[in-house]
């Protein structure tokens, strides 16, 4: 019988959800959707100062928002596998790190910190690149552990790694992967604190848990035969692992949290507009190909496409502004009731809602629908309508002092005054007859009142913006 495809994504609450936690979270999403499996949302709380308070809330209600819902976690327990917070399965890694001490895999190790930076300074001296533990500790017998204890020393406990040993795992999406154990050395596996460290913890909660598949990204490559190696020890069935390829900025380096030309957690994009379809979207081409041309995909969609075998080996490039077009096309499918409800809270920067009918903010919001990329940069755009500023430049000047300006500011002031309404055809009824009246047109017809009644020499259809704006206003901007 088929194991059933269990598999997690288990961030540590250092932070909130990045880019690169969101697509091993959207991977093993998707790959436990495909295999009608489960997806666990597990938490790795174990460096407790680094703890962020909100933080695991933060990444569970983000994977939520993009649509990436955990079968199981801390919020939704399944009693066989609980608890989901390392914090809170201390004395299940003591008892199996007890087990391997009892059958000589692992030992109590007493040397302070000194001691082993002596020890690696030694070996460097020695000409050896990479230092491991020596071993000091391995045969230590009661007498001398007690002496320690008395000193006030607190073991940690190191694993005794098997000498000569080549541990090859076949990874999903690299093929064969080997590793010699010379090359680690005996790493440990709780610290004196009595916390466990990443790789031996992990090890505990993937097999109690029955994980099935590791998806993960390649920096955790070199910690796999260490972990392979606890498998051993325990006799326990070793899951896939699959590692995917870093993520890379447009130079071709690798994407690093302090790089500020990219927005990188998924609470930021929430914050600007960007819709969690459009994020989903763009996270499963990082490093994931379809097998057909087109590059839009919903996620019920993706849950039947995807394929691990489709998984790339190479690079992905971050994309900024093909995620950008990506959002904008999900802007523009939005229904008018939808896109109300997306756009409101960046009009509520600009304009008092209290004062609009639902109606005149649509309106509002559909002057740059066809443009935004995002819902903030609708703030900059409704700005000057509402908040006007007249730049002073050179170009400026010279348009407002044209020997036309006065007549054609004089003229629409005149016709707005008797129109019936602020419709779009009315209005531009009313531009052909200014041009028709002073004998203009292009620029020194339309700039002088766009200049008058936003102060910028670009921006929406000035239809729209006298529409926008109603009849009083502009009359009381094109008298100042």
């Amino acid at each position: 019988m088929t194991k059933r495809v269990r598999v997690r994504y288990a961030p540590s609450p250092t932070g909130f959800l990045h880019i690169g936690g969101a697509r091993s979270a959207l991977f093993n999403y998707l790959f436990a959707k495909k295999n009608n499996g489960d997806f666990v949302f597990r938490i790795e709380d174990t460096d407790v100062e680094r703890n962020v308070k909100g933080g695991e809330e933060s990444q569970l209600n983000d994977l939520m928002w993009l649509g990436i819902i955990p079968d199981e976690s801390p919020m939704k327990p399944n009693p066989k596998y609980s608890p989901y917070r390392q914090m809170e399965r201390l004395d299940i890694y003591h008892k199996y790190a007890q087990w391997l001490i009892d059958h000589g895999y692992a030992y109590e190790c007493y040397c302070s910190e000194e001691e082993l930076d002596a020890s690696r300074e030694e070996q460097y001296a020695r000409g050896i690149n990479a230092p491991k533990y020596d071993r000091h500790c391995l045969h230590l017998k009661e007498e001398e552990k007690e002496k320690f204890r008395k000193e006030g020393r607190k073991p940690c406990i190191r694993l005794k790694v098997e000498d000569h040993l080549t541990i090859s795992f076949e990874d999903m999406i690299r093929g064969k992967v080997s590793f010699n154990n010379d090359d680690i050395g005996d790493w440990v596996i709780m610290k004196s604190n009595g916390i466990p460290t990443y790789n031996f913890a992990v090890v505990i909660d993937d097999h109690l848990m029955e994980i099935t598949h590791v998806l993960r990204g390649e920096e955790h490559l070199s910690n796999t035969p260490k972990q392979i190696q606890v498998y051993k020890y325990f006799g326990w069935e070793v899951p896939t692992f699959g590692h995917m390829t870093i993520i890379v900025n447009e130079n071709g380096k690798k994407l690093s949290k302090r790089d500020n030309n990219i927005l990188q957690f998924m609470s930021q994009y929430r914050e600007l507009g960007y819709l969690p379809e459009a994020i989903f979207n763009f996270i499963l081409l990082l490093g994931w190909t379809p097998n057909e041309e087109r590059e839009i995909f919903t996620i019920d969609e993706a849950k039947i496409i995807f394929d691990p075998k489709r998984m790339s080996a190479s690079p992905s490039m971050f994309d900024q502004r093909k995620l950008n077009w990506m959002n904008a096309q999900y802007i523009r499918k939005l229904s008018d009731q939808e896109y109300l409800i997306f756009i409101k809270p960046y009009l509520a920067k600009v304009v008092d809602l209290e004062k609009y009918s639902d109606e005149e903010l649509l309106f509002m919001g559909n002057m740059f629908k066809e443009e935004i990329t995002f819902g903030a940069q609708i703030i900059d755009l409704l700005r000057p309508l509402f908040n006007y500023h007249l730049e002073e430049n050179d170009e400026i000047k010279e348009i407002l002092n044209l020997p036309s300006t006065p007549m054609v500011l004089h003229c629409i002031k005149h016709l707005l005054e008797n129109v019936p309404d602020l419709e779009a055809d009315t209005l531009k009824q009313l531009f052909k007859n200014v041009a028709s009246e002073t004998n203009t047109k292009g620029k020194f017809l339309y700039m002088p009142i766009r200049l008058k009644l936003t102060g910028q020499m670009h921006g929406a259809e000035l239809v729209k913006i006298i529409k926008v704006l109603g009849k009083k206003e502009v009359l009381s901007r094109l008298n100042k």
